[in-house]
């Protein structure tokens, strides 16, 4: 089961690299921290394959507990719920910056705000679903846990 939720994480990713470089959605900041928990957890779910562990199931259950964590939250920050990372949402303080701070600041930027929904289904975006969709794969690692 660990292995199955493993390649559900890499069929997330597999997603989200359709999404960037097929349909041309840049992503955003926290886009990209929601990719991490999912290679983690594809790389744990192919050591499963050989070593199914309890606790590499629980490494997999934890790594989809961020995944769910980094969904919400980046959806409440599309939502405006609550404000995302200065580096992202266009929120910084820009007054006190010297011309040059303000200038490297601007040219680190990233090209995609994460309060911008890129796409949405049914009223949920890309981070919504992630969530969502984060929570089975979680409930897949946690019965591979159980049943050890």
């Amino acid at each position: 089961m660990g292995f199955l939720a493993g390649l559900g994480s890499a069929a997330m990713l597999g997603g989200a690299f359709f999404f960037q470089y097929v349909v041309g959605l840049a992503p955003c900041e926290l886009c990209i921290w929601q990719r991490w928990p999912h290679g983690i957890a594809f790389a744990l779910g192919l050591i499963a394959w050989f070593v199914p562990t309890i606790w590499l199931m629980g490494l997999g259950a934890a790594t989809m507990v961020a995944s769910v964590g980094l969904g919400i939250y980046h959806t409440g920050v599309e939502r405006a719920w609550w404000p995302g990372p200065d580096t992202c949402s266009g929120t910084g303080s820009i007054g006190s910056m010297s011309p040059e701070q303000l200038l490297d600041h601007i040219l680190a930027a990233p090209v995609v705000r994460c309060t911008d929904v890129a796409w949405e289904m049914f009223g949920l975006s890309m981070a919504s679903w992630n969530a969502i969709t984060s929570l089975g794969l979680l409930a897949m690692w946690l019965i591979a846990m159980r049943r050890g």
